[in-house]
């Protein structure tokens, strides 16, 4: 099944890349009109979307190497500049441009009822680099299926993980403070750089061998 330290790197890259301490906020916000039936239904399904997403792309994700015709070492290099690009952005605080565009916003506040899928599911939680890193890890798994579950017990701990916070959100960010969760994301942030920059390099070296 995979080896702990293998397994507990592999919920890390997740819950990185994921960041729902840092998405809370914005759920917080968005949620802070609705009445708790409401906002049960707005965390519940955004948590099932993102365990399915991430799901099925660790799944698929190899088939989709063969479909495309593309190699793993080539999308570990596009996956890995992509978590930094991502990584950058949280290490100035900041929602990532690849997830969450102002208009985005804007837009998702007004259609409340579709919040929970996007842009709460798809692509706060659920985004391309998380979407790149299960892939990624699915891909150097290898044929055997074994293999896949450790990355599929990861993505299991992040979503349960991603429920508790959403679920307590508002007493975290009484506890925290707006602060706190700036730091945390950048400590986040900086995790996700460094696991970004060993993605391009095992990328390159892999194409030179």
């Amino acid at each position: 099944m995979g080896s702990i330290e293998y397994i507990a790197a592999v919920v890390a890259s997740i819950f990185a890349i994921v960041d729902p301490i840092g998405t809370l906020p914005f759920y917080v916000a968005l949620t802070r009109s609705f009445d708790p039936d409401d906002r049960r239904v707005v965390r519940n399904r955004a948590v099932i979307v993102l365990g399915v997403v991430l799901t099925v792309f660790a799944l698929v994700g190899r088939f989709l190497f063969a479909a495309f015709g593309f190699t793993l070492y080539s999308f570990e290099i596009a996956g890995g500049v992509l978590l930094f690009l991502v990584a950058y952005d949280m290490l100035h605080g900041e929602v990532t441009r690849t997830k969450l565009s102002p208009r985005d916003r804007e837009e998702a506040i007004a259609r409340r009822d579709e919040v929970a899928v996007v842009p709460l599911g798809i692509p706060l939680l659920a985004g391309p680099g998380a979407i790149s890193t299960v892939m990624i890890y699915a891909g150097t798994a290898g044929s055997n299926p074994i293999q896949l579950l450790p990355i599929l017990l990861g993505v299991a701990v992040v979503t349960v993980a991603t429920y508790i916070v959403f679920r307590f959100g508002v007493r975290i960010l009484e506890a925290m403070g707006q602060v706190g969760v700036m730091a945390l994301t950048r400590v986040l942030g900086l995790l996700l750089a460094a696991v970004g920059v060993q993605f391009v390099v095992n990328g390159v070296l892999g194409v030179l061998r």
